[in-house]
């Protein structure tokens, strides 16, 4: 991000064009390209790589919604500034929803706009290198799983080292893909060891239920790789000290998805993935992403939802700097039984909390 990007502005309003590209460039260095109309705006779009464009959305003939989709359409990841006449509560909700960064009104508070200019490229900036480092997981785990396929051969054709071939093959795929998760936490010093304890809390609760040796080992893995999906949310909203903004809700809430396209190529973790991908669905239904309820959320994801939102009360975060004390998050967890997590689990949780060292 050494260059200084040049950045796209859509407008009817000539005058108010020439004050802003004039003050873009004056105060932040920022070259501004102007289009009056849509159609031109568009071209010049796909002939240009300009990572941030600012569009006048109330221009008389247009709809917004459709708007923002065609310039998403040829760039998903390009940051849009919304620019209104004045605060219309409505359309800044509905233009969140589109993938509107931020907006402007009249009059411009010129030192905001360059601050959400310079805020927005970074955010591109980490968007950009975030989609490559996944598309390079997906790349590795395509290669992963043709590699499977050949081994698989080689197995069909000599029996007598089938296990040890499997199991050598197993460990390598664990390895790169827990790596890969405890990449995610060391970036974060408020989430380091969070798997590591899921993990201790899940199976010490598992156990009291009763939970088999194999249905506990998968337990355990799911545990350790619960958070992967977090490989494709920004930096900058994991470590957010304030409230997120609708729109960085939900790509939080598409973490469980994205560990599934991580981890679906491996079909030994097919149990392991259905873990993972339901471990934030809520009892009563209200958690993410699919909105299972009961018993149709698998009772190893139950669990692990409890361990991990007990080790997330028990442990200092970036949105919570002193963690809550062992009563106050057992106070917790008894008020959200029935709720966010399982009566039975919780009836578990609370035979072992005072056992062993929660």
């Amino acid at each position: 991000m050494s260059a200084v990007p040049a950045l796209l502005l859509l407008t009817d309003e000539t005058e108010m064009a020439r004050y802003l590209k004039e003050e873009l460039l004056i105060e932040g260095g920022y070259p501004v390209f102007h289009e009056t109309d849509v159609a031109a705006a568009v071209s010049a779009f796909r002939n240009n790589p300009f990572p941030l464009i600012i569009i006048k959305l109330d221009m008389p003939g247009t709809v917004m919604d459709d708007l923002i989709r065609v310039f998403r359409e040829i760039d998903q990841d390009c940051i849009i500034i919304g620019f209104l006449n004045e605060a219309d509560p409505r359309m800044m909700r509905d233009g969140i929803k589109s993938g509107v960064y931020d907006f402007i009104f009249k009059p411009v508070n010129m030192e905001r706009l360059i601050f959400l200019v310079k805020k927005g490229l970074e955010l591109r900036h980490i968007m950009t290198l975030h989609r490559q480092l996944l598309n390079d997981i997906q790349e590795h785990n395509h290669s992963l799983y043709k590699q499977n396929n050949i081994l698989a051969r080689r197995i069909e054709e000599s029996t007598k080292n089938m296990v040890k071939l499997y199991e050598d093959l197993r460990s390598t795929y664990m390895r790169t893909i827990k790596v890969l998760a405890h990449t995610i936490e060391a970036k974060d010093k408020y989430t380091r060891k969070h798997s590591e304890n899921v993990a201790s809390y899940a199976a010490v609760i598992a156990k009291e239920m009763g939970l088999s040796g194999e249905e506990l080992e998968k337990l355990i893995e799911a545990c350790e790789l619960h958070d992967l999906g977090k490989i494709g949310v920004e930096d900058v909203i994991l470590s957010k000290p304030a409230g997120l903004t609708p729109a960085e809700w939900e790509q939080i809430k598409l973490h469980p998805n994205t560990a599934v396209e991580i981890l679906e190529p491996l079909t030994f973790l097919e149990d392991v993935t259905k873990l993972v991908k339901q471990h934030h669905e809520h009892y009563d239904g209200s958690g993410y992403p699919e909105g299972r309820s009961g018993d149709d959320i698998l009772l190893g994801a139950r669990i692990i939802h409890l361990a991990d939102a007990y080790d997330a009360m028990r442990s200092a975060r970036s949105y919570r700097k002193i963690p809550l004390t062992k009563e106050e998050a057992v106070e917790e967890i008894k008020k959200n039984s029935g709720k966010q997590f399982d009566p039975k689990v919780v009836e578990a949780f609370l035979r072992v909390v005072d056992k062993v060292d929660f």
